[in-house]
């Protein structure tokens, strides 16, 4: 997720999110995703297995910012918010 300029990305993992995307940007989840106005859902993978999911996510996080943009750009060039298509 990012914010409306996309200068803050955000990654984390979810049971369900739809839900999650909602209540970031429905400022519901205080701390980082609050104070930088998370609020566009801009890339998501989706995982059978909750462990899986979570090693991705370690993975995704300990990348640098260019690989993150970069994984971005590979299905979503225009950084649309993807909330509305879950």
């Amino acid at each position: 997720m990012t914010n409306y300029l996309n200068t803050v990305l955000y990654t984390g993992v979810t049971n369900d999110l739809k839900r999650r995307a909602f209540q970031h940007k429905d400022k519901q989840i205080g701390g980082f995703t609050k104070h930088y106005n998370i609020n566009r859902l801009v890339y998501y993978e989706i995982f059978d297995d909750v462990y899986d999911a979570i090693s991705r996510e370690k993975q995704i996080k300990g990348g640098s910012r260019q690989k993150k943009i970069n994984l971005i750009n590979s299905i979503n060039k225009e950084w649309k918010d993807l909330y509305e298509e879950l």
